[in-house]
């Protein structure tokens, strides 16, 4: 069996946290823990690293947990804080002297190839990140010629969002909605990693108490909360009011599985 752990690149929303000019007590804070980079996830398979979003802190992320290779980029979906950082793989490209396996829907592959026209150029600037795309649907897909990646199809308000399963974990973010059919893709998963992005209601996120509901309902052995703003409060707090299997992630938290 491989053996697999994953590492909490970011755990913020699209502005992180601290917000700038914010002056609330979360903001304010100087526990290192409510200091949350924009949302990304490294899953390591024995000596092959996946990273999950490459939002606008990637460069920073990359340095800050001493990730010397990655070998795959999954993308969720193409809002901002999810795929801005992409220009800095290059420096992957440098190291591996290969294209980078990047994964993403027909959807995010449009957007990215807007977002990012240089590197998709016909007549490219040297240097420029080297990119070979593939596509996710709705079946599994195989990494690294036998790791299984099951996507999951989930609702970010009216956008469809991908989330992962490998190995034992699922992974989602930025959702508010999964449908019965997705749900049972999910179930049996030993860690689920779910987005709770404050209490109130939100027109595109979980709150904390549907977060909640959720893992109730679909009963991982362990759940982190992910995407969280500063308005949830701070870490240390909302840490005393969650059940024993479910715990608040943090950047840099890493976890076996």
């Amino acid at each position: 069996m491989p053996n697999y752990s994953a590492t909490f690149l970011g755990t913020g929303t699209s502005q992180g946290v601290p917000v700038i000019a914010c002056e609330c007590n979360v903001c304010q804070s100087s526990n290192k823990k409510d200091k949350r980079l924009r949302t990304s996830f490294l899953i390591s398979v024995d000596d092959k690293n996946i990273v999950i979003d490459t939002g606008p802190d990637f460069r920073q992320q990359m340095l800050a947990n001493e990730v010397k290779m990655v070998d795959a980029v999954l993308f969720t979906h193409e809002h901002k804080d999810h795929v801005a950082g992409l220009d800095d793989i290059r420096s992957y490209n440098f190291k591996s002297n290969r294209d980078m396996d990047v994964y993403a829907s027909l959807r995010v592959q449009e957007a990215l190839r807007r977002e990012f026209s240089y590197i998709f150029a016909d007549y490219k600037y040297p240097g420029v990140p080297q990119v070979k795309l593939h596509e996710i649907g709705d079946e599994a897909f195989i990494l690294f010629e036998s790791e299984k990646v099951t996507p999951i199809n989930v609702m970010h308000y009216k956008l469809p969002v991908k989330g992962f399963r490998i190995g034992g974990l699922t992974y989602i973010t930025d959702a508010n909605f999964i449908s019965d059919e997705e749900k049972e893709k999910i179930k049996g998963s030993k860690v689920l990693v779910l987005n709770a992005l404050r209490r109130e209601h939100h027109i595109s996120h979980f709150t904390l108490s549907e977060a909640l509901e959720l893992i109730e309902e679909l009963k991982p052995e362990k759940a982190y909360l992910t995407h969280i703003s500063h308005l949830l409060g701070l870490h240390s707090e909302v840490q005393k009011e969650l059940p024993e299997n479910v715990d608040l992630a943090f950047d840099g938290l890493k976890i076996e599985f």
